[in-house]
């Protein structure tokens, strides 16, 4: 006989206590509380019923009053034993933890942190709102028998261990201080779009990845992109449960050519390039290189092989907070490289860098804010090794 749904045996269970109509059966349901442990609503009652019914496991007592929902059932000696055995199994099988607020939490990396505060605030706000209503509901119906009791018992011991775990949570993501590049470097990463300003670029460790060609057509680009991503991820989430947090920084990416004026020209096919993101600098090589090695049990990409850990020292450099498209970056690049390098007797000492602070799938063109920044050093003088 094929076993009995949760739904199937909590009617029955309340068949063999005493016969029942459908309505007692809806009261009995809503006035213990029934429906905080099993989804059972009044128009799958009669479902239910007839189920039961053709499995002769359930009988009607007799012709019904006033129509179908006023035909009373009671449980026949099949159903008696069926309800037995049921209930013997349910006693020794433990509740499964499928729990979907643990999937969200596995993959509460990829939102910002505002957002996992704020979902884990409303789950608190609901679960305590629901142990009012379950203890509530117990307390209209004092006093209980023992078996009721335990029913209430163990709803309010779920709820309750729920609320706790969520309250933990909640402390520790408030509690835990997250590293964020654009905080701890906020002159970087926020300069003026209307004049260009020198700034000292500190050593800082980035995710690398190099490549070569039109980044709007190259899948050597995209790759290298979904490569940096999934790794940076992923060594958050391991961060984070050795207790340091960050918040992964925006994608940047190195700039170069054999002749720099094609920057100039949006000759794309000749660019040459290192894509970046930052990273804290308590991230080890060993932890990038497991972090690839998850990532690669999930997705087949050829760049994560080639993802590397970096320093960047940059140093002096010219920057400048440029809004709209990126093919619209030529004339304050020209106006960088051919009036304000040479008025300040300044030139190249590196790669061209951009940091890319707007996110291009949900940004209008004219809205995009892009960090252009030029390590420069004054005339004549010699460039020092920038990368490690």
């Amino acid at each position: 006989m094929p076993a009995l749904t949760d739904a199937e045996l909590t009617v029955l269970g309340l068949l063999v206590e005493q016969p029942r109509h459908g309505y007692d059966l809806e009261r009995v349901i809503e006035e213990r509380g029934v429906r905080a442990w099993t989804a059972l609503g009044f128009s799958s009652i009669y479902y239910v019923l007839d189920k039961l019914a053709k499995r002769g496991l359930i009988e009607a007592t007799g012709a019904p009053r006033s129509g179908k929902s006023r035909a009373t059932f009671q449980a026949t000696q099949s159903g008696i034993e069926a309800c037995a055995d049921a209930t013997r199994e349910a006693l020794t099988t433990l509740t499964p933890v499928h729990a979907r607020v643990l999937i969200a939490m596995a993959n509460s990396p990829v939102l910002p942190d505002a957002e996992v505060l704020s979902g884990l605030t409303a789950r608190r706000t609901a679960l305590r709102d629901q142990l009012a209503e379950v203890r509530a509901t117990r307390a209209r119906q004092e006093p209980l028998p023992s078996a009721a009791s335990a029913i209430f018992d163990y709803s309010e011991a779920m709820l309750t261990a729920d609320l706790t775990w969520t309250e933990s949570v909640l402390s520790k993501e408030t509690a835990m201080d997250k590293y964020d590049v654009k905080k701890a470097h906020r002159a970087l990463y926020s300069p003026s779009s209307k004049d260009f300003a020198v700034v000292d670029v500190p050593a800082l460790r980035y995710l690398a990845a190099d490549g070569h060609g039109d980044p709007n057509t190259a899948p050597e680009y995209t790759n290298a992109v979904e490569a940096l991503y999934g790794i940076a991820y992923a060594v958050k989430f391991a961060s984070k449960a050795l207790g340091r947090d960050f918040v992964v920084g925006p994608l940047e990416g190195l700039w170069r050519a054999d002749d720099p004026a094609v920057f100039l020209t949006r000759e794309k096919e000749k660019w040459d390039w290192t894509m970046l993101i930052s990273q804290p600098d308590w991230v080890t090589e060993e932890m990038v290189q497991d972090a690839a090695a998850r990532v690669a049990k999930k997705k087949d990409n050829p760049a994560l092989a080639n993802v590397q850990l970096r320093t960047l020292h940059e140093g002096t450099s010219v920057q400048i907070l440029h809004l709209g498209s990126y093919d619209d970056e030529t004339p304050t690049l020209n106006r960088l490289h051919h009036e304000y390098l040479p008025e300040h007797g300044l030139t190249f000492n590196g790669d061209h860098h951009e940091i890319y602070l707007s996110d291009p799938r949900r940004t209008a063109p004219e809205k995009l804010k892009t960090v252009l920044r030029q390590p420069v050093k004054p005339l004549g003088k010699r460039s020092a090794p920038a990368e490690s």
